[in-house]
């Protein structure tokens, strides 16, 4: 079979950081437009919010399959152009349906693009790799470090054109992921795609969802689930503590910050630690950091707000989260190339990203009765954050069964994995 040409790590690489931005400018927002131009409740806004996730991270697992059949540069152009649609439903939106339709198309817009742009990104991680020093970070860890300044850029651009009307805020979006459709489809290379794509329509047909038949690989997947589920407290859980701490909403913003500015400054140096740590034991530590930001919490969530440090709950939260994120994340995808062998990965990230929505929308719905206990201080606004860390540790505990062959065998490390 002929060898394609990698794509270009640096246009990858952009494309997340414009990607991001022309997300981080809208969906911030939604709520608040839902809420102030058209009074919509807080159970429409909620559906709407979770309708979306859930259509993006669900449907990871279609989006990927697409891109082992389709190729990652026609999956991208397609997924940018729905994104686009989906956004100017949102332009058009006055009420409830169109406002979910709108939402709804967006995350798919997401689904499409992300597995296709991870596949791309293995696929130039293994060509590399040869050369590569062992203890360097992967692509990945930059994959999450560009995605940062996008996070940080994009409500800061959503800020600045919600003074003109959130309409502005879509028609610009919708303009920027119309122009990286254009340049996905100049350069991107035509046979780009994912990692050793099979060659036979049939013989494809029947790799494209190898992923379900691989038990390990699904086990795995579960249990990294909890990785999301944990990250996602940062939009369900956090807002319910900084209420019990007394704070008002504008801290929210500070924290976010935080959050992004820990990640760039930091996800480089953890990048080439873990590397050294050895993939097995960084996703066991990332588990338990983001279990004993949760335990730290509820210890906290019992007692009544401390004068001067009442936002030192919620920077424990988000400290625990994002190290825990940058030690497990990239080592996760980079590790699904291991699952994946010879078989298109496209398929593979897209259960990745499908088990953690499913568990997302799982975990809030089941969470949200013990969060509606922990707004005040008491022994019972403990229950949703110790949940939560006891969760995190059964993954942390259990993950490390069901690793790729080579790092399941007793003795294996993973440590400089190539």
């Amino acid at each position: 079979m002929p060898s394609h040409p990698a794509p270009n790590a640096r246009l990858l690489l952009s494309s997340q950081l414009i990607f991001n931005i022309g997300f981080y400018s809208v969906v911030p927002f939604i709520a608040l437009t839902m809420s102030n131009d058209f009074a919509m409740s807080a159970v429409a806004i909620g559906f709407v919010l979770g309708a979306r996730t859930f259509a993006q991270q669900g449907m990871f697992l279609a989006g990927g399959a697409i891109a082992d059949r389709w190729g990652a540069r026609y999956t991208m152009v397609a997924g940018c152009l729905v994104r686009v649609s989906g956004y100017l439903l949102l332009a058009a939106a006055d009420n409830f349906a169109l406002f979910l339709a709108g939402a709804i198309v967006t995350g798919v817009g997401g689904a499409l693009f992300s597995p296709a742009l991870e596949s791309l990104v293995a696929s130039a991680e293994a060509k590399r790799e040869p050369a590569a020093n062992p203890h360097r970070p992967t692509l990945f860890a930059w994959l999450v470090i560009v995605g940062e300044f996008g996070a940080v850029a994009g409500p800061l651009l959503g800020s600045l054109l919600l003074g003109f009307g959130f309409d502005v805020s879509l028609y610009v979006a919708s303009c920027i992921f119309a122009a990286m459709a254009i340049v996905f489809w100049r350069f991107l290379p035509r046979a780009a795609g994912s990692r050793h794509a099979a060659p036979g329509a049939e013989d494809q047909n029947h790799q494209l969802l190898a992923c379900l038949r691989d038990k390990r690989f699904v086990a795995f997947a579960c249990f990294f689930s909890v990785s999301l589920l944990a990250h996602n407290q940062l939009y369900f859980g956090l807002p319910v503590e900084l209420r019990r701490s007394g704070l008002d909403a504008g801290v929210l913003g500070f924290v976010f910050a935080y959050a992004s500015l820990l990640t760039v400054s930091l996800q480089w140096p953890i990048a080439r630690l873990m590397r050294r740590f050895g993939e097995r034991n960084a996703l066991t530590l990332g588990l338990s950091l983001k279990a004993a930001a949760f335990a730290s919490v509820a210890v906290l969530a019992t007692l009544p707000p401390i004068q001067h440090f009442e936002a030192l709950p919620s920077l424990a939260l988000v400290t625990g989260l994002c190290l825990g994120n940058m030690c497990a994340t990239p080592t996760a995808m980079r590790l699904v190339l291991d699952f994946a062998g010879t078989r298109p990965t496209g398929a593979y990230y897209g259960l990745l990203a499908s088990c953690g929505g499913v568990m997302v929308l799982v975990g809030n719905t089941l969470m949200g009765p013990l969060y509606e206990l922990a707004d005040q201080p008491a022994t019972a606004a403990a229950s949703p954050w110790l949940t939560t860390a006891v969760v995190a540790v059964v993954s942390a505990v259990a993950i490390r069964r069901f690793l790729p062959i080579r790092l399941a065998k007793p003795g294996a490390s993973g440590a400089g994995a190539a």
